[in-house]
């Protein structure tokens, strides 16, 4: 099919969602491990110090007196009881040594007797136990472990000072040194269990988050399809609708043109429709385009597209490749048809038949609008023999340069008026103020009749604008404004190829560019934007202020003359609009020919939530 297939964006944003959640529970197990362990290892400190500080009572109570630490010291019986007593608290893998210093830190006695007689070095953990409070110092390796005599049997060590007070004052201090590793193997497990617990309770909830995020993206992403499909289909037949077709035929043109090859199209219309419906009702005529559809889709081959072009119409675009298919494809169709009847309760059995006309590109025109012209004026000669006919339509022929023109643009306006009735209306006010604006500047004959083309073409690209955005009765969204913004990109694109339009193509491009630069689509400014679409932003505004929409009435004359005088400037020319807004004002004693100037319409400039116009 031709065009650019539309893609729903890939989940980005679930990929970052989901990585960054990763992060969080990365990050959050990495404090928490730091923020348990720091209270785990207090806790486990102080229990030993606890337990330490227990059995040093003990010992203290069973082995020294007062006399042991007077000045005369212990003696050598004394000396030896209380080593062995020292001695006894020793055990592999947890106390590695047991001293008692004097506060001038000479050991007096320690379960090793190499340390007995040493002086330790004064420290602020030792100042502190001989301030009469319990000093624990932190986890130690060995070489910083402040312990003398041989060294210890373990590589790192808890190191604890226990202050001996009688009488109010401290009379020695009892070095305890524990080794470490059981209390550090204690201190791995708990880290270790909290980092398993908290990634995996975290996995579990990004596969859960994962499979929740993947099912809402899955349903977004359909929804957006769906909505993507609606815009571009017919509701009834569920096939492409006007302005879907029309902006195909223009895309695949525009393909063929740069590729050197053809394009066909055929055009079909369901005989006596109108009548079916007048008869049996709408939904008689509904029945019968529905089974026209089903009809096509079983005989269309691959890569022609199909869809809905007016109330009773179908519209078939063809590649290259399948040019030379259409009438066959036509013929197959009217032979299904003959077999089918239609009945509608106590009715007869009615025939179903169709015309149908047939042209290519570039044997038959070389523009979209030309050659929908041409597959129209086919159709009519076909219906014209009767009806239930196939007709190619016939070798190129010049027509007078005026005549085909006229005949394009009035195919053109036709197209308009078969997508928005009110979109028709606006053209043929804008077209009237632009001849009316651009006779009060005096400008040449032949450049007002232009500019009154230009006028009623304007607006010719909203025919491929979805019909739910164009008639929407509320604020357009953000993405809404933009795809109504392109409608001036496909006018120009749908106008390009007609003879002499140079004047009309920037009227249809630039109408909605701004005297400021900040209007669309090529943000020109000033006098760099064509007097042709200066003339016509003024009558635009003009009129589509002065137009009731579904989403806001209209303006009176005199408020829609003050408002294009508050954009005088800034969004419109000044000299144009003070010119516009004399000849309406001196119109209301001398009406413009063609005109009621007083059911007048207008648009107000300054709402941000629609288009000028």
């Amino acid at each position: 099919m031709f065009g650019a297939r539309r893609h729903v964006p890939p989940p980005v944003l679930l990929i970052l969602v989901y990585g960054i959640f990763l992060v969080i529970v990365g990050l959050t197990a990495v404090t928490q491990t730091a923020l348990v362990s720091a209270d785990v290892s207090a806790t486990a400190l102080n229990s030993t110090v606890s337990a330490d500080a227990a059995l040093v009572r003990l010992f203290v109570t069973g082995n020294l007196s007062p006399d042991d630490l007077g000045g005369t010291g212990l003696t050598p019986d004394r000396q030896a009881a209380v080593e062995r007593g020292l001695a006894q608290l020793v055990r592999p893998g947890q106390i590695v040594r047991v001293e008692v210093r004097l506060p001038d830190g000479r050991v007096v006695a320690a379960d090793d007797p190499t340390a007995r007689g040493d002086t330790a070095s004064s420290t602020a953990d030792f100042a502190t136990a001989l301030a009469g409070e319990t000093a624990t110092a932190a986890i130690d390796r060995v070489g910083s472990s402040e312990a003398v005599g041989a060294p210890l049997a373990a590589t790192d060590v808890v190191r604890e000072y226990f202050p001996l007070v009688t009488d109010g004052q401290v009379r020695a201090v009892v070095g305890v040194w524990r080794d470490a590793a059981p209390i550090l193997a204690s201190f791995e497990s708990v880290r270790r269990n909290i980092i398993v617990l908290t990634v995996s309770a975290g996995l579990i909830a990004a596969v859960v988050l994962y499979l929740v995020f993947r099912s809402a993206q899955g349903r977004i992403s359909r929804q957006t399809r769906e909505l993507l499909e609606t815009a571009d289909h017919d509701p009834l037949t569920g096939t492409l609708n006007h302005g879907a077709l029309v902006n195909l035929v223009a895309v695949a043109m525009e393909r063929a043109r740069i590729e050197d090859a053809a394009i066909g199209i055929a055009l079909v219309d369901i005989d006596n429709f109108r009548l079916l419906n007048e008869t049996y009702g709408h939904a008689a005529g509904d029945e019968a385009l529905r089974t026209v559809v089903r009809a096509l889709r079983r005989s269309v081959p691959d890569g022609v597209a199909f869809g809905r072009y007016g109330p009773d119409e179908l519209l078939l675009v063809a590649p290259a490749a399948a040019v030379g298919s259409m009438v066959a494809v036509l013929e197959e169709l009217r032979a299904t048809l003959a077999d089918h009847a239609l009945q509608f309760g106590a009715s007869e059995r009615l025939p179903l038949t169709i015309s149908a006309g047939v042209c290519t590109y570039p044997d038959h025109a070389d523009s979209v609008t030309a050659l929908l012209t041409v597959v129209a004026v086919t159709l009519q000669e076909a219906r014209a023999s009767g009806g239930d006919a196939i007709l190619v339509a016939g070798p190129a022929v010049e027509l007078e340069h005026e005549t085909r023109t006229f005949d394009v643009f009035q195919g053109l306006i036709f197209a308009v008026d078969t997508k928005d009735r009110y979109t028709k209306q606006h053209s043929e006010d804008v077209a009237r103020y632009g001849v009316f604006l651009a006779r009060r500047l005096g400008l040449d004959p032949e450049v007002v009749a232009t500019i009154r083309v230009a006028g009623l073409l304007h607006d010719v690209g909203k025919i491929g604008v979805p019909d739910h955005i164009l008639r929407k009765p509320g604020t357009l969204t953000a993405g809404e404004y933009d795809i109504v913004k392109q409608h001036v990109a496909l006018g120009d694109l749908i106008v390009r190829d007609l003879p002499d339009v140079d004047v009309i193509r920037a009227g249809v491009r630039h109408h909605h560019e701004r005297w400021d630069g900040d209007g669309y689509l090529d943000r020109l400014a000033g006098e760099d934007i064509p007097l042709v679409a200066r003339i016509l932003a003024v009558g635009d505004a003009f009129s589509a202020m002065t137009t009731t929409r579904p989403y806001r009435k209209a303006l009176s004359v005199r408020e829609a003359l003050r408002r294009l005088e508050d954009a005088a400037g800034t969004q419109l020319e000044a000299r144009l609009v003070a010119s516009f807004v004399e000849g309406i004002e001196t119109a209301h004693d001398a009406p413009l020919p063609g005109a009621d100037v007083g059911s007048l319409r207008l648009w107000t400039p300054y709402r941000q939530d629609r288009i000028v116009a």
